[in-house]
Order: structure tokens, then sequence, then C-alpha cells
């Protein structure tokens, strides 16, 4: 690669590490061809982007950030075949990983960075994979919301029953 394009590429890497609030370093170095492809297809049809990467670019792209991104953690990952996976959706590339390991070994996750919180190690990605996407959230605080006002129109229809069964009562006591 000449000075040119090692720029060009580093600059395309601090765009991409803007562009996407998630991303996971893995490695997938002991994978055939055939399951790197079956890999990037699964990443493709998830609206993952994956992409094998030189560490020492990686490294630049990440020197060159604002420090209140805190990739300063994930230069430690930086060793050995490295590929990224880029997402918009927290938990989709360890959900990717998770399943794609059923039949394989590999990748490996060396590390992931979800909205400036760092995990390190394989060992993650269960965790990884068990997040709730911003879609969930909303879902599950909607629900939150609903239930104190389902609850109240309950009460309110079945005292409505019980006070009109009251007025009838009263009203055939009377006659």
């Amino acid at each position: 690669m000449t000075r040119t394009e090692k720029q060009t590429a580093v600059e395309e890497l601090k765009g991409k590490f803007e562009e996407y609030s998630f991303f996971y370093l893995t490695d997938s170095s002991t994978l055939t061809v055939e399951q790197v492809n079956n890999l990037r297809r699964e990443c493709f049809n998830s609206n993952i982007e994956m992409r094998v990467v030189k560490n020492t670019l990686v490294k630049k792209a990440f020197e060159a950030a604002p420090e209140d991104k805190n990739y300063s953690k994930l230069l430690e990952s930086l060793k050995g075949p490295t590929s990224i996976m880029f997402s918009n959706v927290a938990n989709a590339p360890a959900k990717i990983i998770e399943e794609f390991r059923k039949s394989n070994d590999y990748p490996i996750l060396k590390a992931a960075y979800v909205d400036a919180d760092i995990f390190v190690g394989d060992d993650q990605v269960k965790q990884l994979a068990s997040l709730k996407s911003k879609e969930d959230l909303i879902g599950d605080v909607i629900l939150l919301l609903q239930s104190p006002m389902k609850n109240l129109l309950g009460s309110l229809q079945s005292g409505q029953s019980t006070l009109t069964g009251l007025l009838k009562a009263l009203e055939n006591k009377g006659e």
C-alpha cells in the first residue's frame, strides 16, 4: 500500500467510526473462504458491514478520533488478524457471531464498542447478544407507561357496572 492509499484507508475508517455507534473487533482468520463468504452474507442480510483491516490503520484512525470516544482502551485488542463488524443495532453482530459459532469455532470476539462502553474478550458474546435494541427498550417503556392507565380504566369500568347494579337494586327496593 502506498502512503496515499493508507491515508485514504485511515480517513475511510474514521468516517465509519463516526457513522456507526456500534462496532465489533473480531478474529476470523481460521475460517475458510467459503465460511468467510457465508459470514459476510449473514452480516449483509442483517445490515452489518464487515471489513478485514490492518491493525496499524485502525490504530491511526483511533488515535485521530476525539478523546471522548475512548478508543484507546481498544488498542490492546488490535493484535493478530482483525475484522470489524459495523452495525446500527448494538446486539446484531453478537447474535450473528453466536449463531455462526454453532457450526464453527470462529469468529472470536476481541472487543466491542457499544455507545462508548467497551466489552473486551470472547466471553462477552452472550452478554452482548442479550442486549436489547433501542426499539425493544422503547417498547418496554411504552408498555410500562400503558400499564397504570389500563389498570385505571379497568377499575373505572368495573366501578361503573357496580354503581349501575347498586342503583338498580335501590330502584327495585323503592318499588
